[in-house]
């Protein structure tokens, strides 16, 4: 992504939305809303829907895909790869975003899970699946950029890092990380991915002291020890992904972080620390798309037509958060879940009342 095809289609496209649909991302703008590629069996009809559903969103105002090497089994990046090269939209004004961390099946579950693990990486360690080694890394990354078919990706996570706590201590896992990120701002300084951040499931919302608990503070003395190390001007740390809805709200209301003036949540710290916040499950997996699933309190403070829309726009009006990723496995659910962004999100001030 760069600076002018990304103002070039929030031009293209801002009239039909409300007020800060479109945020800052770097020099860039992105969409508030973007398309996740989690969900859906591992088959060809899930990709032929996908494959449309992505080419609508980008037809449509979203220019923010994230996905992972793991998800369906490698089929959710090369459908979005397939997507973006046949998609009139200039590719320089997507932000692609995409992880590694966890073993890569090849289009689809083997008979012997364990037995594929040991005859394709027999060098790594892997704690349910997952591996921090920056070889392994490396290999999940070539493979992305040839599944994605593009020479560079936007945004590379390390997915759910918190899974090697169930093996390792903290200072072992921020030990793994450091080596990680070194091995990363290496691929940036060589072109091969514009900025990277860390994908997580519970470990940045749980309060200090929890099993899965890493610090967001730790994550960025790291990063600038890893492009110390690796030599690059400063760092290319540049976003946390985390769950944010109605039913988990913690990243805003649990304060684990150490700030300069005291503990705060995983929002506020990442907002005046400039990281991106992309929030993941917004709708619960399709669980708030339903009218009875959404408090009355907040509802009524949400301007949307759907639950759906309502619970989106709940996720992107949070403190620091730059975009809401919505699983779009239909060009119908494309519709739906743009359309949020045509209604303004809350204020500060509203928010805020949410919790009161």
């Amino acid at each position: 992504m760069n600076r002018d095809a990304s103002w070039a289609y929030r031009n293209e496209f801002h009239e039909s939305f409300a007020r800060t649909y479109f945020r800052r991302f770097g020099d860039g703008l992105v969409s508030s809303i973007g398309v996740g590629t989690y969900l859906g069996k591992p088959t060809d009809e899930r990709d032929d829907d996908y494959y449309a559903a992505i080419r609508e969103a980008l037809a449509t105002g979203v220019n923010v895909v994230d996905t992972a090497i793991d998800y369906r089994h490698q089929r959710s990046e090369r459908v979005v790869g397939r997507a973006l090269a046949d998609s009139d939209v200039d590719r320089e004004a997507v932000l692609l975003a995409t992880k590694g961390g966890f073993v890569p099946f090849d289009g689809e579950r083997p008979a012997d899970p364990a037995a594929y693990v040991r005859e394709e990486f027999p060098e790594y360690e892997f704690v349910r699946g997952n591996c921090l080694d920056p070889d392994f890394l490396d290999e999940s990354l070539d493979r992305s950029l040839e599944n994605l078919g593009v020479d560079s990706i936007d945004l590379y996570y390390v997915h759910t890092p918190e899974v090697q706590l169930e093996r390792h201590d903290a200072e072992t896992v921020y030990d793994m990380l450091e080596a990680a990120f070194t091995r990363l701002e290496e691929r940036a300084a060589a072109g091969d991915i514009d900025h990277y951040g860390v994908a997580t499931w519970e470990a940045l919302r749980v309060p200090a002291g929890h099993d899965s608990y890493l610090s967001i503070p730790e994550l960025v003395r790291r990063a600038r020890a890893a492009s110390d190390a690796a030599g690059t001007t400063s760092t290319h740390l540049r976003a946390l992904q985390l769950p944010f809805n109605v039913r988990m709200a913690d990243a805003f209301t649990v304060e684990s972080h150490a700030g300069p003036e005291g503990r705060q949540s995983a929002l506020w710290f990442a907002h005046e620390a400039g990281l991106d916040v992309f929030a993941s499950a917004p709708l619960v997996q399709g669980e708030l798309t339903a009218e009875t699933e959404l408090p009355d309190p907040v509802a009524e403070r949400l301007d949307a037509t759907t639950a759906a829309q309502q619970a989106i726009n709940f996720a992107r009006s949070a403190p620091g958060v730059t975009s809401a990723l919505v699983g779009m496995g239909t060009p119908e659910h494309v519709a739906e879940n743009v359309a949020a962004g045509e209604h303004s999100p809350l204020g500060a001030d509203g928010f805020d009342a949410v919790f009161e």
